[in-house]
């Protein structure tokens, strides 16, 4: 996060940005290989009994497993957007997704989101109370580095995403846009104890069908969280997650941030089903140009995700 005035020039404004993300990747990626060289050996061995996936483990935040070659998985994603200035902001996102792993380093998946909205007296926005087809996608993930063969899992995600209506206002739209994710996990301690660190970036162009205004906009974020094992495949953990929003598809403008926490859930049932469930809450945030202690224009105050899959 950066004070808020400085840099001035919103070029410099980006370069500092990716400057200290840069660092933050690579100081979090010596950690991760540092705690994962001290226990590579048992880590091997429990990654071997097939238990632990990893890719929701941490809530918001995603591990680096992207399934065994030829796994198929159906998966219900729902996301909830609360709180904002005014009288009342409710916003909830259902994404049916499907993935095949054509390896164990690389898999597709297909996925549909549709959204409801409620919304009314909230400032710059306009009522609503509806549900719309929010979009649809294609992720693509290719792991870099497994645990199994390396101090810490390492995945790329690139989503590109067709959108058929704003996914904050929930205003008729054509949107076309991307989500970008680096993924990062180890075991700090063999079985029990994991940790997890994602870089994401999502640009968008959305033009609204009534007005005709085109928006551009950005998003950078940078999560970290831990999740525990508290009982035979029950896992709660904390996640922290920073988001900077920006006007312009390239980090243009600086817009606004906000800093999240929360706590987070994962239960496995026999070899097929998960759930997971995270709840964060907006506990900082600024609008550019404003003194104000959180952002509720560029940002949500309540985040609620729930998961649920089966894999075959």
């Amino acid at each position: 996060m950066f004070p808020h005035g400085w840099p001035v020039c919103a070029s410099e404004r980006r370069k500092a940005a990716l400057g200290a993300l840069s660092w933050a990747v690579l100081i979090l990626l010596a950690g991760l290989g540092s705690a994962g060289s001290a226990a590579a050996d048992t880590r091997k061995h429990a990654d071997k009994t097939g238990e632990v996936d990893t890719e929701h483990m941490f809530g918001f935040t995603e591990g680096s497993d992207t399934g065994d070659a030829g796994e198929k998985e159906l998966e219900t994603d729902s996301t909830g957007r609360f709180g904002k200035p005014g009288a009342a902001y409710n916003n909830v996102a259902t994404a049916l997704e499907a993935k095949y792993s054509f390896s164990d380093r690389f898999r597709l998946s297909a996925v549909a989101t549709v959204a409801y909205y409620d919304i009314t007296g909230v400032d710059g926005i306009d009522d609503r109370r509806q549900g719309a087809l929010q979009s649809v996608s294609f992720d693509a993930r290719f792991r870099l580095f497994e645990r199994e063969h390396a101090p810490f899992g390492l995945t790329l995600s690139v989503e590109p995403r067709r959108g058929f209506a704003d996914e904050m206002s929930g205003a008729p739209g054509d949107q076309y846009g991307a989500d970008v994710r680096v993924l990062a996990d180890c075991e700090l301690i063999p079985g029990r104890l994991f940790a997890a660190f994602n870089v994401r970036y999502e640009p968008a162009q959305t033009r609204l069908r009534g007005s005709g205004e085109t928006l551009r906009e950005s998003t950078l974020g940078i999560g970290a969280a831990l999740a525990m094992q508290v009982m035979p495949n029950v896992f709660v953990g904390a996640e922290v997650r920073s988001l900077r929003h920006y006007e312009g598809l390239g980090l243009n403008d600086f817009a606004g941030q906000a800093l999240y926490i929360g706590p987070t859930l994962y239960a496995t049932f026999g070899e097929r089903y998960f759930i997971s469930a995270a709840w964060n809450v907006q506990v900082w945030g600024a609008v550019a140009g404003s003194s104000g202690a959180l952002d509720l224009v560029n940002f949500e105050r309540h985040l609620l995700k729930l998961r649920g899959g089966v894999r075959f």
